[in-house]
């Protein structure tokens, strides 16, 4: 398994290139953002972070002061922009009650306690909680995503009904726990699902096609 992780690592590196992802000014700012991106496209919660710059909005304290009519307002580019606002301000009021705002004293929690905490978050998830863990915290937690198993599955090194832990652990077991390697990794394998390994697979001109199995990927 380590050959084949490291093996499609060099292929997409040499594909892509570095993805510097992900995007974002401030720990805080990535916060939000893995938040907003749940069941969206990341150009729209661009448009949400554009807005909540615009209305001086994004600081957790002035997020928990606004309105909750001028929130919804700023995120609705994002979708469920009422739900995510909710999600949003219940983030914020952790992060203020237990570390007074400040999302550096919150990543000098050890990552197995902080972890824990983000989970009992109302409307965090693995994936969100990994996002903010690894991008915004810098701690050495792997990110998993639908096409994290997609490309995975499709490559005859999982199976596709793998649950989210056995296939971080896959990554975390195998690699380095670096941050640098983990942040790129997965930022590549979000360039190589959007544009290659979609739900319907376009082979053509994917780094990874050389290394199918046999008689192609499964739909």
């Amino acid at each position: 398994m380590r050959v084949a992780l490291e093996d499609i690592y060099r292929r997409l590196l040499r594909h892509f290139g570095p993805t510097h992802w992900w995007p974002g000014d401030t720990p805080f700012e990535i916060a939000i953002g893995a938040i907003l991106t749940q069941n969206t496209a990341w150009s729209n919660v661009e448009r949400a972070i554009a807005n909540l710059k615009r209305e001086r909005l994004l600081r957790p304290r002035a997020m928990l002061a606004c309105p909750r009519d001028r929130l919804e307002a700023a995120i609705r580019p994002s979708g469920y922009f009422r739900q995510k606002a909710e999600r949003l301000r219940i983030f914020c009021d952790y992060l203020t009650t237990r570390y007074g705002g400040s999302m550096r004293r919150m990543a000098r929690r050890p990552v197995e306690v902080l972890r824990e905490e983000l989970l009992a978050i109302k409307g965090i998830g693995p994936e969100t909680a990994d996002d903010i863990l690894l991008y915004a915290c810098e701690k050495p937690v792997f990110v998993v995503d639908a096409y994290t198993r997609r490309i995975l599955s499709r490559h005859g090194l999982v199976s596709p009904k793998t649950g989210y832990e056995e296939l971080r652990a896959v990554f975390e077991t195998n690699l380095p726990p670096e941050v640098a390697l983990f942040k790129e990794y997965h930022g590549l394998i979000v360039y190589v699902g959007k544009d290659f390994c979609r739900k319907t697979p376009r082979c053509e001109g994917c780094p990874l096609a050389p290394i199918l199995p046999q008689g192609g990927p499964p739909l």
